[in-house]
């Protein structure tokens, strides 16, 4: 079939044009890939892109225009600096198969032409629109993977085939849809749902780009939740030059390096990780098979494409299964079969970079109950493998280093947490809301009904504190009966936050209650020794709030400062009415 455009699209084409928006590593700011989006539509008669390829489509051009576009996308990507070592994402038309002309190998053609590498494009699908044959996108998906290129999922979660697309196809990269992110940081839905998606990709091997980022708090929690890439406007807005995509973002890395957290996690894993060489997907079956002989210790095997980029594991076991089996020996000794039986027997592994936190690993693992392991990136090019074993010897650790930092009677983050967390709170320039709790009339509790209702006092407090503050809030024990809680704020949710701090107080009032008598209940308070030895009626238990806004922008965040408004805000609470004292540290 001719591939031949008429003149009117051949027009149109010198008219429009390609931008290009970069993809970077959300853990080191390094460009990933840019992704092509159209340009110019406007400019010859179209109010959307969607509306020019209609027609197109109408047209029965559809194949024929994609490939002049791909063309011009590949030709303006070998102008981008060092753009041998990034991908080039570009948006497919799930109706290009219906096409009378369409036919392979003319992606192949091109790239050889400008001298691009297989691995270097990336072909985009979006989800985002309900396609008259609800298997097209399927077909679409099966015949540029079954051409070994590399398949993403664009506008992932907001579509009509979701994760039917994931267990059927199982595509190498998805796209949180902009929904799921905006604002996440203040989300508590959006969060889980968000970290959902991410989770579940990673364990099947599937690596995650938030897309549409555009302010830092989303991208660092985009980050904490584990995605593995991030493009948005707070990265750079789409360019028609390509000389002004960077090799690395300098706004991204100063973000990432004020961010001590991005560093701890690689220290202190460093010790457990496996730096066994990988095997390239072109690796000969036999090849691997003799490794496994010559290693009888070794269980897996990493497998990498061309440019160092992990796609999955090869188990020791798998490989017996089919040396054993008189099909497995044949194309053991067939060259021409041993590429397609290598990929084949590949196993989706999680991976995440090495940067990444440490709880994120834990949990990426503990998701999934048959994980043998994490492989590690550094910048998207394998690192090594966390096993099983080692994974649990991590966490061991981490529940020792935990116990030891926790409040024993709470299970709450003792001092030592409560420091750590302050001294980010003073280098930071976020605002924040803390909190001071100290429960009144505890000692006199403590003497009428005994230590262990004391601790049954504090026990409860805590878990008021656990059930209804939400996972933004940070919980501390400081000792005794003495509290301490830290949430970052904006405007939109200071108040929100403050009135949820404020219902502490009473909850705790109330169900205090239940620790005492009924005749002290009905009394409404006790008789005990003051500090003078001098008796005297005790109201019941409560707790006093002293709350301190710390503004950002101030040039007074300091420990002694901090601590002493809120100590001296405490005694004012404890004179209030409400029990509560709130300042503001500007």
């Amino acid at each position: 079939m001719k591939l031949e455009l008429p003149k009117k699209w051949i027009r149109n084409l010198k008219t429009l044009d390609v931008a290009f928006q970069p993809i970077v590593n959300i853990h080191t700011g390094k460009i990933f890939a840019v992704e092509a989006l159209l340009r110019n539509y406007k400019e010859v008669g179209f109010n959307s892109i969607f509306e020019l390829f209609d027609e197109v489509y109408e047209d029965n051009l559809l194949y024929s225009f994609d490939l002049k576009l791909r063309k011009k996308a590949l030709k303006k990507l070998t102008d981008v600096v060092d753009y041998e070592n990034i991908k080039l994402f570009y948006n497919l038309d799930n109706r290009l198969l219906e096409m009378p002309n369409f036919k392979h190998g003319n992606t192949g053609k091109l790239l050889k032409q400008y001298g691009i590498s297989k691995n270097s494009i990336c072909f985009e699908i979006s989800e985002r629109h309900e396609i008259s044959n609800s298997s097209r996108m399927q077909e679409v998906l099966e015949h540029y993977k079954s051409e070994d290129f590399c398949i993403a999922i664009d506008d992932f979660g907001v579509g009509y085939s979701g994760y039917k697309l994931l267990y059927e196809s199982r595509p190498d990269i998805i796209k949180i849809d902009r929904f799921f992110l905006s604002d996440i940081q203040k989300d508590v839905k959006k969060k889980l749902m968000a970290r959902s998606i991410t989770h579940l990709a990673v364990q099947l091997g599937i690596k995650v780009i938030a897309e549409g980022i555009e302010s830092k708090e989303e991208l660092l929690t985009c980050r904490d939740i584990g995605c593995h890439f991030v493009q948005g406007y707070f990265i750079q807005r789409p360019t028609l030059e390509a000389s002004e995509i960077l090799s690395e973002y300098p706004h991204i890395l100063d973000i990432l390096s004020s961010e001590k957290r991005a560093t701890e996690s690689s220290c202190k894993i460093e010790a457990f990780i496996d730096k066994k060489p990988p095997f390239t997907i072109n690796t000969e079956m036999r090849s691997v098979v003799e490794y496994f002989q010559k290693n009888p210790q070794a269980e897996t095997v990493i497998i990498v494409n061309s440019h160092n980029e992990p796609v999955g594991i090869l188990q020791e076991n798998k490989i017996k299964e089919f040396i054993y089996s008189p099909y497995g020996r044949s194309l053991l000794t067939n060259n021409g079969a041993k590429k397609s039986k290598l990929i084949n027997l590949i196993e989706a592994c999680g991976i995440t970079e090495i940067n990444c936190n440490i709880s994120t690993i834990i949990e990426l693992f503990s998701n999934n109950s048959e994980s043998i392991g994490i492989i590690l990136t550094n910048n998207s090019k394998y690192y090594g493998f966390l096993s099983a074993r080692a994974i649990i010897s991590i966490m061991n650790e981490q529940n020792i280093i935990h116990a030891r930092e926790q409040n024993p009677l709470t299970k709450l983050p003792g001092n030592s947490m409560i420091e750590k967390l302050m001294a980010e709170i003073i280098e930071s320039e976020k605002t924040y809301i803390l909190c001071y709790f100290d429960l009144d009339n505890f000692k006199a509790f403590n003497d009428v009904y005994g230590f262990r209702n004391g601790d049954r006092a504090i026990i409860l407090f805590a878990d008021i504190l656990r059930k209804n503050l939400s996972l933004e809030f940070f919980k501390g024990h400081i000792g005794g009966d003495d509290f301490f809680v830290a949430v970052e704020a904006d405007d939109e949710n200071e108040e929100k936050y403050i009135k949820t701090l404020s219902k502490i107080v009473k909850k705790f009032e109330y169900d205090a209650r239940e620790l005492y008598s009924k005749e002290d209940k009905e009394n409404g308070y006790i008789i005990s020794t003051d500090r003078d030895g001098n008796k005297k009626k005790f109201p019941l238990l409560c707790v006093s709030a002293s709350l301190l806004i710390v503004r950002n922008g101030t040039n007074k965040r300091s420990a002694d400062s901090i601590n002493t408004i809120l100590s001296i805000q405490k005694k004012v609470a404890k004179q209030d009415s409400s029990h509560i004292s709130i300042s503001c540290l500007l």
